[in-house]
């Protein structure tokens, strides 16, 4: 077995409360530390497991279990601005901000998440890492990057389509295709 480090934020319980802590205790999730930082209830975990993926479901379960809690994401070290990738690849920004803008390497840099006319931009780093493997070369910086994404987004969705009538929801089967089944 492998210890694996991960963060779920969370929501929906005071995590402070006596009663909550226990709970989440007898649980099974004794192998994390819980406790609120910047205002945001989270739980740090260290959890054995055969696998990241066993680890993080195993550990949603857990917590979930507690009434009323609800994991709403991993906390994602996957995000990064351009200040971000040149410090993970020991370059300069400059040499990121052209590689962006397609002003030095091949092209095709992944766009940002978000607005790209924001000043500030952010990559998921699983993303950049797969250019950046066709620019430099080399093993991957990690493995487990496009799993807690396919986490994220999964437990993003869940909390989007709660927040839908029913009626008012697109086929989402049709538009994820043979992800979803569809």
């Amino acid at each position: 077995m492998t210890t694996h480090s991960f963060t779920l934020i969370v929501e929906g319980v005071d995590i402070n409360d006596p009663d909550v802590f226990d709970a989440l205790y007898e649980a099974g999730c004794d192998d994390a530390t819980i406790g609120v930082t910047n205002g945001i209830p989270v739980m740090d975990f260290d959890r054995e497991a055969a696998s990241f993926n066993e680890a993080i479901l195993s550990a949603i379960a857990d917590a979930e279990s507690v009434e009323s809690l609800r994991v709403v994401r991993i906390a994602d070290p996957d995000l990064v601005s351009m200040s971000e990738i040149a410090a993970r690849i020991g370059r300069s920004r400059e040499c990121v901000r052209l590689w962006v803008l397609g002003k030095r390497g091949p092209g095709g840099f992944p766009p940002p998440l978000n607005d790209p006319h924001d000043r500030y931009r952010f990559w998921r780093w699983s993303d950049v890492e797969g250019w950046l493997r066709g620019v430099l070369g080399g093993e991957p910086w990690s493995s487990d990057d496009h799993l807690r994404a396919a986490i994220n987004a999964t437990l993003e969705l869940r909390h989007h389509l709660g927040q839908l009538d029913p009626q008012d929801c697109p086929d989402l089967r049709a538009l994820a295709g043979p992800v979803l089944g569809g």
